[in-house]
């Protein structure tokens, strides 16, 4: 993949991960926060009220990595310490 290519999608990757922790901020009073992105895995950091909630793990794997997959469906998403 191009580097030009590569920069374009990271920057997609931060902007849609932004959308993805407004809402989470708005709606759930937690955040989403992009860790890192490379190798078709973006590793995600939950903040806010998401710290400690039994409910993380559900929100990062199916809320957050199922719309990543809606715009990078080849993309695994991971929780990052």
């Amino acid at each position: 993949m191009k580097e030009i290519e590569k920069n374009l999608r990271a920057e997609q990757m931060e902007n849609l991960i932004q959308s993805i922790s407004a809402y989470i901020e708005q709606y759930h009073g937690g955040s989403a926060e992009l860790i890192s992105f490379g190798d078709d895995v973006v590793k995600v950091k939950l903040g806010g009220a998401c710290t400690g909630c039994p409910l993380s793990t559900s929100t990062l794997k199916g809320w957050v990595q199922g719309t990543i997959n809606q715009f990078f469906p080849e993309v695994t998403v991971e929780a990052a310490e």
